[in-house]
């Protein structure tokens, strides 16, 4: 069987993290070389590279595509309506457009999703808790993601009801990103949250350098933000996510069709603490939020 893998950012980065996807398929019988060979693709946070990726996995005609966000699983089916498409995604599958419904997708794709959305309010109020005093935070929004408006909304309605004001700052070419930091940082907004955007993960450590350079917490919604540098993420376990793919593949590969197979949705959430960030920005994590989280990078 051939398999092509397509991730957003830099191989580096990518390869640790999409490797539980790897891994699960090698725990349910296919193994690398010999029964399932892999092409693993990498779109160096670009967009337009990306999408360049994407048309030429589908020209190759594998037998399955594996797409680790929905961005590059939309770009995918731009491509091609006959190989199947197993994705990773961060935002609602049937919001994006990536599937019919979660129970009959009705189209060549089929995967997992954890809902950026998921857990939102539980960070807003986790913000409250590590900054002391906050009463103001900021959103750095990519206007060509998937669901940008929805996030949009759903950001403004979790601080809302956690008594925080947002400022938020769009952009749709990455060269703008470290400029929106800035001015945040010169606004007197020293937190900032991070929409999902294939953009701004692909290319998540120098998102965070430049935060950092700029005395700005990010706050995520997935673990590679925490590993970037983000004091903190909350939000649905990516490992579990990636498992669930590999799972939803594994039966494609054996002949299940992805329009007659559900789409799964993450169960588990997970609160990844980076006190070395958060302690270079001169906070300290309260001992609770410490003992309560899943990992703790120092």
């Amino acid at each position: 069987m051939a398999v092509v893998a397509l991730f957003p950012g830099e191989e580096e980065d990518d390869q640790p993290a999409g490797q539980p996807f790897f891994d699960e398929l090698r725990r349910r019988g296919w193994v690398e070389g010999t029964n399932i060979d892999y092409e693993r693709l990498y779109g160096r946070g670009a967009r337009e590279y990306m999408e360049g990726l994407a048309k030429s996995a589908a020209n190759r005609s594998p037998d399955l595509i594996y797409a680790s966000t929905a961005a590059i699983a939309l770009a995918v089916l731009k491509e091609t309506d006959s190989v199947p498409v197993i994705f990773t995604s961060a935002s609602d599958p049937v919001a994006s457009g990536l599937v019919s419904s979660l129970r009959a997708p009705a189209r060549n794709a089929t995967g997992a999703y954890q809902s950026a959305g998921d857990g939102l309010r539980r960070r807003m109020q986790l913000v409250r808790q590590v900054v002391p005093g906050i009463a103001r935070v900021g959103l750095v929004l990519d206007r060509r993601a998937t669901e940008s408006s929805r996030q949009r909304t759903l950001h403004e309605d979790a601080a809302r009801a956690a008594g925080l004001q947002l400022a938020v700052s769009e952009f749709t070419n990455f060269e703008a990103v470290a400029k929106l930091l800035a001015n945040f940082r010169r606004e007197g907004v020293q937190t900032v949250f991070l929409s999902p955007s294939v953009t701004l993960i692909g290319r998540r450590r120098e998102v965070a350098d430049t935060a950092m350079r700029n005395k700005v917490a990010l706050i995520g919604h997935r673990l590679e933000w925490a590993e970037a540098g983000a004091i903190f993420t909350y939000g649905p376990d990516v490992t579990d996510t990636l498992r669930r793919s590999a799972s939803l593949a594994d039966r494609v590969l054996r002949g299940a069709k992805p329009a007659e197979t559900p789409v799964e949705q993450a169960g588990r959430f997970e609160l990844i603490v980076n006190n070395r960030s958060a302690k270079a920005l001169g906070l300290t994590v309260p001992r609770e939020v410490l003992k309560a989280a899943d990992r703790v990078i120092e």
